[in-house]
């Protein structure tokens, strides 16, 4: 007789899965700007932080901490290119822009629970799984879940801040799954990237599902993330998990 699977550890990431930000970054940079009286296209800037933070985390992964660097300091100094690369290059002018912003990204008011987000962990719980989050994300993380109402979901909030090691690194998922006394046959994980979550999970065993983001899905990676793993919405993990503990358990 065929053993079924039982899940007993669902992972979670944070951003563009559970929340995403109520503006875009180039808004949300050309407001505090305004409000300190630099005038800046938000345009402009939207396209600047993406230049500068890609540079930036190819520079100094993980927020620089093998640098010697702590994640505000990453995030100060991001800014600073971010205005600089827009036009602005009065450093002294777009310090305060720049602790306003780390400051009000830590605020609950600057995030928005994704729909179906906190019906679909409250589901789960009544399921009898264990949650968890595994998210490349800073130390401000526990404040803005608690701040959107979140974090009792969880019973652990592990960042790669706090771990030592950004998603896909294999080290991230072998941490939580420590943390959470279970064995990666029997745990899961939720993410909208590709690379960093839903292949990250499988190298160390465990299962995935990837949450469709805000960014049109690439081909090439829809075709090789069978159907069943695919949600569109978050409101469909809980068919896809039963689903999945109809199937064999791996062995």
């Amino acid at each position: 007789m065929a053993h079924r699977l039982q899940l007993r550890l669902l992972t979670w990431d944070v951003k563009d899965t559970l929340l995403r930000l109520r503006h875009p970054v180039g808004v949300e940079y050309a407001t505090k700007a305004r409000a300190h009286g630099l005038e800046v296209e938000a345009t402009a800037l939207g396209q600047a932080f993406r230049q500068v933070y890609n540079a930036q985390s190819q520079r100094f992964p993980n927020y620089g901490l093998s640098h010697g660097l702590t994640s505000r300091q990453w995030w100060l100094d991001l800014v600073q290119q971010t205005f600089h690369q827009a036009g602005v290059r009065d450093a002294q002018a777009v310090a305060p822009v720049a602790e306003q912003l780390y400051k009000d990204f830590s605020s609950p008011s600057t995030w928005q629970v994704l729909e179906g987000a906190e019906a679909t962990l409250r589901g789960c719980r009544k399921r009898g799984l264990r949650l968890a989050v595994v998210s490349n994300f800073d130390r401000r993380l526990e404040d803005i879940l608690k701040g959107v109402g979140l974090r009792e979901h969880f019973d652990f909030v592990l960042t790669s801040e706090a771990a030592g090691w950004p998603k896909p690194d294999p080290r991230i998922f072998h941490e939580a799954l420590h943390l959470a006394q279970v064995e990666p046959a029997v745990a899961a994980h939720i993410g909208d990237s590709y690379q960093c979550d839903y292949k990250g999970a499988r190298a160390v065993g465990m299962h995935s599902f990837l949450v469709a983001g805000s960014e049109p899905l690439d081909p090439a990676v829809k075709d090789s993330v069978p159907q069943e793993h695919f949600l569109p919405s978050l409101s469909l993990l809980l068919p896809a998990l039963d689903r999945l503990a109809g199937s064999p358990a791996r062995l």
